[in-house]
């Protein structure tokens, strides 16, 4: 039997799913949120920076709006707020 996986984990799965990623990474910050009236139905706060070639020619908001879309469900079940630094590989060098 497998081990159900963490909400931070089944993030970068579908990040990765979703783009084709060079990097992600992701830090829960959910804990600082304690008691906000954001945290109480559950959902997470979340920091992540994904580099992926995606990005391409996309301004800000269109980058964020893909990382959006890429999460589906996960920003309605899982996520309360989520701050996202969206790279192409260039920029991340």
């Amino acid at each position: 039997m497998s081990a159900v996986p963490s909400r931070a984990e089944r993030i970068v799965s579908e990040l990765r799913q979703a783009l084709h990623t060079d990097q992600v990474e992701l830090i829960d910050d959910s804990h600082l949120h304690a008691g906000h009236a954001g945290a109480r139905d559950g959902r997470g706060h979340f920091r992540v920076r994904v580099v992926s070639q995606d990005f391409a020619g996309l301004r800000t908001l269109q980058r964020h709006q893909l990382v959006y879309r890429s999460l589906g469900e996960l920003m309605q079940t899982d996520i309360h707020a989520l701050s996202i630094t969206a790279l192409t590989p260039d920029e991340a060098r």
